[in-house]
């Protein structure tokens, strides 16, 4: 297995632990089952991998204004995407959406520094 490819399959165990995580927790973040979850850390992991650094650049200036609060409103979106996106994984309320974008940023800390192999597999 090449080296990217680790990477990305690390990355997606990750957004899936985060993922799995976040329906744990939260009871407005539902998962019908574990497919739609393994298919919603996918699509997670590619938008934010893709879309994410995107409209990071083009928020750039907002996050100076904002003090990169702004950045906390594109990890939101993210996650809207992926409940628009996957049936099976919903996300419900704007409340919801806020906690559960903050549970995602804690523990993708906590796992930044555990030591492990997904360690420098996420983007920001």
């Amino acid at each position: 297995m090449t080296h990217a490819a680790k990477q990305l399959l690390l990355s997606w165990l990750a957004n899936a632990v985060v993922l799995a995580v976040v329906t744990a927790v939260l009871s407005g973040v539902t998962a019908d089952s574990a497919g739609a979850l393994i298919k919603a850390a996918a699509l997670f992991g590619i938008l934010n991998t893709i879309v994410k650094p995107v409209l990071r650049a083009l928020t750039l200036p907002f996050a100076f204004i904002t003090l990169g609060l702004v950045w906390f409103g594109v990890a939101m979106v993210m996650l809207w995407l992926t409940s628009l996106f996957i049936d099976g994984f919903q996300i419900h309320g704007l409340m919801t959406l806020v906690w559960a974008t903050i549970i995602v940023w804690v523990v993708n800390v906590v796992l930044d520094f555990v030591p492990g192999p997904w360690r420098g597999t996420r983007p920001d």
